[in-house]
């Protein structure tokens, strides 16, 4: 099985919310530098990205928050690539802290230049393939459960 990719971090005091917690946006911010480290290990680094003009852009993502975060806590991401296409990346990030789970993200990238998407170059699709990881985390590839599609439901005043 392919070595799986860690980004580490530790949570800044600047990030901590009024309710004395990680807020969201940072989530995504940790899961984003997650995603910069997976470019740098497999050769969409940055002087490939001002040689080719060529970089990931996300264009879905499915974040869970599953546990919260405190201040000061030292964060691990590992990221699993789940498959690509000539164009697309499909990454899985978990986020943990003291070996445990708290979130995770399911990203779908597109890799992009100046004339819009482009593919992979050989040596950059066989670093991904590389990184492919069998098998599926068990919520990968879900949705947001719909509610309420039958009548509206408002909370009462």
């Amino acid at each position: 099985m392919p070595e799986q990719l860690r980004h580490t971090d530790t949570v800044r005091p600047e990030w901590i919310d009024y309710n004395g917690h990680l807020p969201e946006p940072y989530y995504v911010l940790v899961f984003g530098d997650a995603t910069t480290a997976l470019m740098d290990r497999t050769g969409m680094d940055s002087g490939y990205r001002e040689a080719t003009g060529c970089s990931l852009y996300t264009v879905e993502g499915h974040v869970r928050y599953l546990r919260e975060i405190g201040p000061d806590a030292a964060l691990e991401v590992r990221t699993r690539v789940l498959g690509r296409d000539a164009k697309r990346l499909r990454l899985w990030h978990e986020l943990h802290v003291d070996g445990r789970l708290r979130a995770t993200e399911e990203l779908m990238c597109l890799h992009v230049g100046p004339g819009g998407t482009a593919p992979f170059p050989d040596d950059v699709a066989a670093a991904l393939d590389s990184l492919v990881t069998p098998g599926e985390p068990e919520h990968a590839g879900r949705s947001i459960a719909a509610i309420g599609r039958e009548e509206v439901h408002r909370p009462s005043t």
